[in-house]
């Protein structure tokens, strides 16, 4: 007689594999930013719309967070400014250059939205490209642009942005108190278009401290 094969209980059976998807899940739905350890939430990567220029991520637990975008600030020549900069602020990012005649129309509307929002905690930065900093720089001073930019010739700093493309000028990203990307506009916006949302995601969670701004 041939002996009876070895049989493992079900339960364990099944334990096991559910701890495997479990592991296999948790590889695949976090990035690694320093290549070592998962990291608590999902990294942002943009993926192409198909043809959609306004893009809104809900709900809130699906959204990748931004790290490490940061760059020369163009108002301080040889100091950096970086999302770092505003923990727990909705971060509005603004793609532009002063060569761009629908950046010039409107960035009015931006540094409204700034101004308004700011006491809830709510801050523009802009991201200059393909410019140089003397005429960023003039174009910010004559029109009483008061929010920070960071200088970025080549648009290295939306690197942090994987995937986003370079070369879509203006385009607006909204981040929220998680700097997890919640709302994307490839195309130069409008005050009526982008403060509903950011008053939207500025209420999903109270500003730290009351508000205010860096």
């Amino acid at each position: 007689m041939h002996p009876a094969p070895l049989r493992r209980p079900r339960g364990r059976v099944a334990a096991a594999v559910v701890v495997a998807l479990l592991v296999a899940l948790s590889g695949c739905s976090f990035s690694r930013p320093d290549g070592t350890a998962p990291s608590q939430a999902a990294g942002f990567t943009f993926v192409a719309p198909g043809g959609q220029t306004r893009i809104l991520y809900d709900p809130p637990e699906s959204r990748g967070t931004v790290t490490g975008l940061s760059g020369e600030n163009l108002l301080e020549p040889g100091t950096t400014i970086g999302l770092d900069d505003f923990p727990g602020q909705v971060v509005v990012l603004n793609v532009w250059g002063a060569w761009c005649g629908p950046c010039r129309e409107e960035m009015p509307g931006l540094q409204q939205i700034h101004e308004q929002m700011q006491p809830e905690g709510v801050t523009l930065l802009g991201i200059d490209v393909r410019d140089s900093a003397d005429a960023a720089r003039d174009f910010m001073v004559d029109r009483g642009i008061t929010y920070p930019s960071i200088y970025d010739n080549p648009g290295r700093s939306l690197l942090a942005l994987s995937g986003f493309p370079r070369s879509t000028v203006p385009s607006t990203i909204v981040l929220d108190r998680q700097h997890r990307v919640a709302a994307v506009f490839l195309t130069a916006v409008r005050v009526s278009e982008l403060l509903p949302v950011v008053q939207r995601v500025a209420a999903e969670e109270p500003a730290p401290n009351g508000g205010g701004g860096t």
